[in-house]
């Protein structure tokens, strides 16, 4: 009888079968890791220069301050000249993360080349704001999109683990507190049929943030329309779902921008003002 759980298959896979020619398979290595490359803007409005690298200075005490727990700061860009807003475009780059928020207005957030520096624009929306993550996605992110319905999710034939994992995370949503450790349910090491999936994707509902993080492969995280309940899902290199799990937190620590992240911001932000000088 054939298993419909979900569970790491044996004695399948390169290496585990004799090769008739002699020769090993290795599997692709990862690649593509994008990684900080400073960049000097370059403008010859000396004026539009002064007034970003005026801004560019704020922002760098501003990580320092966030990093020592200050409350995040904002900055407006409308405020900027044309010339000057292009230069600190060039100057601020695109890093790893992007957030995509819904709700009145729309805001797609994009992380800068200095972590915790996060560009945000929306309909009368166009700022940076210096934070581990923004304000919006924190306040928003469980707004649902499409609600969570819990048990009143359709059953039916193959479900299985599902009913007991979502018992558990409506259990650690409502007992969980700010700033308490983060709960975890591994769905990689757990049985579970496609079913199982599909049920709790319908129970959770979900929420009005998604965040992507690119390094060696892609992370995404989705809010579920359940307080502090998680989606996050890590993929490799070749797009492969590796890591599947819920998390019980605030936000999940992959898509915050750490302190000794603000404050290494800080010095780079420096350094690109001082070889702009």
């Amino acid at each position: 009888m054939v298993s419909p759980f979900t569970l790491p298959p044996a004695g399948f896979g390169p290496g585990s079968q004799p090769d008739p020619d002699g020769e090993l398979q290795y599997m692709a290595m990862p690649s593509g890791m994008r990684t900080y490359a400073p960049h000097i803007p370059e403008a010859e409005d000396q004026q539009a220069m002064a007034d970003a690298l005026a801004m560019l200075a704020e922002m760098a005490a501003a990580c320092e301050l966030v990093a020592q727990g200050a409350a995040p700061v904002s900055f407006d860009l409308a405020s900027l000249s044309p010339g000057a807003r292009k230069v600190m475009a060039d100057a601020l780059g695109q890093g790893e993360v992007s957030i995509k928020i819904r709700g009145l207005p729309a805001v797609m957030v994009q992380e800068s080349v200095f972590a915790g520096v996060w560009m945000c624009l929306a309909a009368g929306m166009d700022l940076v704001e210096v934070a581990p993550v923004p304000a919006l996605a924190l306040t928003r992110a469980h707004m649902p999109h499409r609600p969570a319905i819990g048990s009143l999710a359709r059953k039916g034939p193959g479900l299985a683990n599902a009913p007991a994992i979502l018992t558990e995370l409506v259990e650690k949503s409502r007992s969980h507190k700010a700033g308490a450790m983060a709960h975890v349910i591994n769905l990689s090491l757990l049985p579970h049929t496609p079913e199982d999936l599909d049920w709790l994707a319908e129970a959770t509902g979900e929420g009005a943030v998604t965040v992507l993080s690119r390094g060696y492969g892609n992370c995404r995280v989705t809010a579920t329309a359940m307080p502090s309940v998680w989606k996050v899902q890590f993929f490799n290199s070749m797009d492969t779902l590796i890591l599947d799990t819920f998390e019980v937190t605030g936000m999940p620590e992959v898509a915050l921008a750490a302190d000794e992240d603000l404050r290494d911001s800080a010095l780079r932000i420096r350094d690109v003002i001082e070889a702009i000088r």
